[in-house]
């Protein structure tokens, strides 16, 4: 292959890369600035609701992310099946998936119901906790649909149809800023809820963006040959689902356990905050919902290079999986590179977004995110290498190692420092801060060096077989 036709095959793969990730990219803001509108608007309640209701948005993200990453398995294995071009079995991969979409939900939902007790069990303030619960038992209802939105995104986007997906998460997005303002402040005649009706207001969302989505894939003609919606309950139980079922928990237990393991990384800093106090939760939260929006930008390139790794394992196209791959890490680590040097120059901005920075009682919240925004500018370019490597290995269907790199790194690394930092040494939510990016410094190395010893040993085998 000669310079202008590797020239030329690069341009066409950013360009592949981008028309899937841009969509996907926009459905991720969209879905995520859910999050951030709601952090807002508790502000507008006060610090106690936004202390109240970050731990409470912390739990069902968190275990939202975990299952989330279980059936985002459908993703890899559609891609490779479209790829392979066989819609038989794509078609049961997505119907498995929806299957265990129901299968995680319901104990979920039991667990979240009774999130004030789990609370108080992890050393929460019973106020804290007691009002925490009321915004559990509200969102609680919406986690199913959550699992079969995102069962139905992986199908969408491993089919290269990804484009639908960020203008039902937009409207979905402002159907839950809409609800937010009628519910938390009683509204149209309707009772003032407070913090549990931004949890009902999310749920009603969440429902309308499942429905929404499997309305549109059961009606278009484009889709008719997957059946995604025709199976009977006997053909449910044959060998071959048995095995599409677990082969999705195969590869799909791995990546839920590398997201918890870099997830429960922030979610064990946010219960530690906790216990030291409000200002130091009330800022964290702040700074972290703040960087996980930046964050889904680069999960969103993530997203669409495990569809082209995937489609192109497919294909057998080991130099096209090779290109696809660092096209992605690299588009990753460049827009969190834009996002950093936003949050490194405008954090006081930022920051006024949640909170009126003018008033003497938000002071010491205020100037402790902006010093937490300043530390996440540091470390945005790592989380955005270290996602997409593992999106790139995610396509490979490898996802045991990564998970395994993933303890070492979050936890290993990034919690230890954190702890020495920020307990043992006085430094507080800036030391745990400065551990979260230490951390993430060191997953991004190793997942792209796994990623490049991998491509460098098929490739060599390969030329051996040739």
């Amino acid at each position: 292959m000669n310079n202008t036709s590797r020239r030329d095959r690069l341009i066409s793969e950013i360009k592949q890369c981008l028309l899937l990730a841009v969509p996907l990219v926009a459905a991720q803001l969209a879905q995520s600035s859910t999050g951030f509108v709601d952090t807002v608007m508790m502000g507008w309640l006060g610090s106690q609701t936004i202390a109240s209701g970050g731990l409470g948005a912390a739990i069902f993200t968190f275990l939202l992310l975990i299952t989330t990453g279980i059936v985002s398995a459908v993703s890899p294995l559609v891609a490779e099946a479209y790829g392979a071009g066989k819609p038989e079995r794509v078609s049961k991969i997505v119907q498995q998936g929806l299957g265990i979409s129901l299968l995680l939900g319901i104990p979920i939902v039991i667990l979240l119901w009774n999130g004030g007790t789990l609370l108080l069990l992890l050393g929460q303030n019973a106020a804290t906790a007691a009002l925490a619960e009321t915004y559990l038992r509200a969102i609680a209802l919406g986690f199913i649909p959550s699992l079969g939105f995102a069962v139905l995104k992986s199908f969408l986007s491993a089919v290269s149809q990804a484009q639908l997906i960020a203008i039902v998460v937009v409207l979905g997005t402002l159907l839950n800023i809409a609800a937010n303002y009628v519910l938390m402040f009683g509204k149209l005649g309707l009772p003032a809820l407070g913090l549990a009706g931004i949890g009902w207001a999310s749920t009603l969302s969440l429902w309308s963006m499942f429905i929404a989505l499997a309305t549109y894939i059961h009606s278009q003609h484009r889709f008719i040959s997957y059946r995604i919606f025709h199976t009977s309950f006997c053909y449910i139980f044959t060998q071959e689902n048995w095995r599409i079922f677990w082969q999705i928990f195969q590869v799909g237990l791995p990546i839920g356990g590398l997201i918890a393991v870099e997830g429960g990384l922030f979610t064990v800093v946010t219960f530690i905050l906790g216990q030291i106090g409000t200002t130091s939760l009330a800022a964290h939260q702040i700074a972290l919902q703040t960087a996980s929006i930046s964050f889904q930008v680069a999960l969103g390139i993530s997203l669409a290079t495990t569809v082209r790794v995937g489609q192109l394992a497919g294909e057998q196209d080991l130099v096209g999986i090779r290109l696809a791959g660092y096209v992605g890490i690299s588009l990753g680590g460049l827009s969190m590179a834009i996002a950093g040097i936003i949050f490194w120059l405008l954090p006081k901005s930022v920051v006024s977004l949640y909170l009126d920075i003018n008033n003497p009682s938000n002071e010491d919240v205020v100037n402790l995110a902006v010093k937490l925004l300043v530390v996440a500018a540091i470390f945005q370019i790592f989380d955005g290498v270290q996602v997409t490597a593992a999106g790139a290995l995610r396509g490979l269907k490898d996802t045991r190692i990564p998970m395994l790199i993933g303890i070492f790194s979050y936890w290993g690394v990034g919690l230890s420092i954190g702890y020495a930092l920020g307990i043992w040494l006085g430094y507080g939510a800036i030391g745990l801060w400065c551990g979260l990016a230490i951390g993430l410094a060191s997953a991004a190395i190793i997942l792209t060096l796994r990623f490049s010893i991998l491509q460098s040993v098929t490739l060599e085998l390969d030329k051996l077989r040739k």
